[in-house]
């Protein structure tokens, strides 16, 4: 494994994320949300096809991102980045021509590709090469910090756009936008750095996914990235069906990514003084926590908002915490392959859970979605207390 290099203008890199990471969740991925109404009539298209397409742009991040990782890992991320961003603007460009389902779905799955190459995973990588493990976490939590609000900026802006312009004409906007952004920040910003023999990385991931541990925290984030993508999705629902009014609701889902920020300031300076893999743990064991209280205070208002709260803490934590725990383990020489080949199972969480979840709630009902989110969590916990258990005894003199 070889040193991280010293980054002389740490703030500028930490900056170009933070703003590209926000305008590429807020345009590659939020916004779609908004741009569902006025598509199912323009496309003549039901809302369950529309948003087929987006749960296939992020299937097709994770199917990429194991080669994406291999790539930041052997070249770097300015030149991956930079290409991911013009890439991600011309397909958001595409998006404003299509005319029909087909096309896009196929559309959606370019953006895939250009997200698994410029959104967090590849951020991240970029981070773990040019900072060392003490400030790292900072860097990290600067740019999570930031980009969380892009749903919060991007959301209403979009609609605004849409409401003033037209759904076609507003995303010509966003796709300017974001390359204006994005392009030449990436391009200037992100610098080249010095990379380890293939020969190392190729062992380090090698030795990694035969092991334990590395599939312990696989097990660990796959469970409870599925339980975060369930209430994320559903939460809003489940509130309503609750009996609460849906303004009130829709206000109390939207709570979740400010939490998802407080979550993140509390995790990193907990880190400090815990291991990082059971202060994850406790965050994750307290979103189990508040699936489970739910249903039993969920129909009154203090009992609704108190249940989002302490799930909205550990919103996202699982964003900040992972890359600590491979690069404490593995080193950062193959971080960028390593993320990448779990970002493939738990992307595919993210996106099948809430289909599952919503059949359950149809058949079964809502409690017992509940039921699974409070498991999935209690397991993605017990999970990480297994992996630190075995850290740990392998830090331990013989």
């Amino acid at each position: 494994m070889i040193a991280t290099p010293e980054l002389k203008s740490p703030a500028r890199l930490i900056g170009a994320l933070a703003i590209t990471q926000t305008a590429g969740y807020g345009v590659l991925y939020y916004a779609f949300s908004v741009f569902i109404p006025p598509m199912s009539e323009d496309l003549d298209a039901g809302v369950a096809q529309l948003t087929g397409a987006i749960t296939l742009a992020v299937l097709v991040s994770g199917l990429v991102a194991p080669a994406i990782g291999r790539l930041l890992d052997r070249r770097g991320g300015r030149g991956l980045m930079t290409a991911g961003s013009v890439l991600g603007s011309l397909a958001v460009l595409a998006w404003s021509q299509v005319s029909s389902v087909a096309q896009l779905y196929v559309v959606c799955g370019v953006l895939g590709v250009a997200s698994a190459m410029v959104l967090y995973e590849a951020a991240f990588a970029v981070i773990v090469a040019w900072f060392d493990a003490a400030r790292r976490a900072r860097a990290l939590l600067a740019v999570t910090v930031v980009a969380g609000f892009a749903s919060s900026i991007f959301l209403p802006l979009t609609g605004f756009l849409v409401d003033r312009y037209g759904w076609r004409q507003a995303l010509v906007l966003l796709a300017a936008g974001y390359a204006v952004v994005a392009v030449p920040l990436h391009g200037l910003a992100v610098r080249h750095r010095p990379v380890a023999g293939s020969g190392d990385r190729r062992q380090i991931v090698g030795t990694a996914v035969r092991e334990r541990p590395f599939w312990l925290l696989a097990a660990a984030f796959l469970t409870q990235t599925g339980a975060v993508a369930v209430m994320g999705v559903l939460l809003v629902t489940y509130l309503i069906a609750l009996g609460h009014r849906p303004v009130f609701a829709a206000s109390v889902a939207g709570l979740l990514g400010v939490l998802s920020v407080t979550g993140r300031l509390v995790t990193t300076g907990l880190q400090a003084r815990w291991r990082v893999a059971l202060v994850t743990a406790v965050m994750f064991g307290l979103q189990g926590l508040a699936a489970v209280l739910l249903p039993l205070v969920g129909r009154s208002v203090p009992g609704a908002v108190a249940a989002v709260v302490l799930f909205g803490l550990g919103f996202g934590v699982g964003t900040i915490a992972r890359p600590a725990l491979l690069t404490g383990r593995y080193g950062s020489t193959a971080y960028a392959s390593l993320s990448g080949a779990l970002a493939l199972p738990i992307t595919v969480a993210k996106a099948v859970a809430p289909l599952l979840a919503a059949g359950i709630a149809q058949f079964v009902g809502y409690p017992a979605v509940m039921a699974a989110v409070a498991a999935a969590c209690a397991l993605g916990a017990l999970s990480l207390v297994a992996y630190d258990r075995g850290d740990r005894a392998e830090e331990a003199p013989a």
